[in-house]
């Protein structure tokens, strides 16, 4: 069971998610305000938030920041804001995953499972993750498919080492270039695409159509561990 913070101004939508949390055995906690649900999550022991943006006292894009000044918990967006430009400053300033209103409760039910499963085995903590057939080593640096192992370049590794430390969750282009090229190279999407592809070719059954990393289109991308 997990202690779920759930942060929105509407009271049928906290009313449904804390149903459907609960009858997904989790605890849930619940918030109307930017500020009342940043304190719950600094002063309680909480394993995830669902962030509404629209809230009456502040804008859930500054709540996403001050939830980041005191806490790593994993917080997921949910909100009727639907543009690209909406998902990638909330990835940006520290959310793990972004749903759209109207939203089905089997998908952020899977959302939940991937936010809290990442929490739990955060590959920096165990030293391997397991996709499919495919075995990434941290400690050894080697990624292995059947026991073979696979040659990546550098950047590769490096590429595909930042995607697994947030599995299952979308990770910006800003988020990828800043930490693996740097600063200087936050706009490059092209030479992204390029590695991407790069990737794709040695790590997907199909590159054509992938199944590990997957394109958030205008947005960035994610790593699927249950390939």
């Amino acid at each position: 069971m997990a202690r779920i913070l759930v942060v929105d101004d509407e009271p049928q939508i906290r009313k449904f998610l804390r149903i459907s949390l609960g009858a997904n055995g989790h605890e849930v906690i619940e918030a109307q305000t930017a500020d009342e649900g940043a304190e719950q999550a600094r002063t309680r022991k909480i394993d995830l938030v669902i962030l509404d943006l629209g809230l009456p006292d502040m804008d859930g894009q500054e709540t996403i920041s001050a939830i980041r000044e005191t806490s790593k918990v994993p917080i997921i967006v949910l909100s009727v804001r639907a543009q690209e430009v909406d998902k990638v400053e909330a990835l940006d300033r520290g959310a793990d995953d972004y749903v759209v209103k109207p939203f089905g409760i089997a998908e952020l039910m899977a959302r939940v499972r991937a936010a809290l499963r990442q929490k739990s085995e955060a590959p920096e903590s165990q030293g391997v993750l397991t996709i499919g057939t495919l075995t990434l080593d941290f400690a050894r640096h080697v990624l292995t498919r059947d026991g073979q192992e696979l040659h990546l370049s550098k950047r590769e590794y490096e590429l595909l080492q930042f995607l697994a430390t947030s599995p299952d969750h979308v990770l910006t282009h800003k988020q990828i270039l800043k930490s693996v090229w740097g600063p200087a190279h936050v706009e490059d999407t092209a030479y992204l695409r390029v590695y991407v592809n790069q990737l794709r070719q040695k790590l997907e059954v199909d590159p054509a159509a992938p199944r590990i990393i997957l394109t958030e289109a205008g947005v960035g991308y994610r790593l699927v561990t249950g390939a």
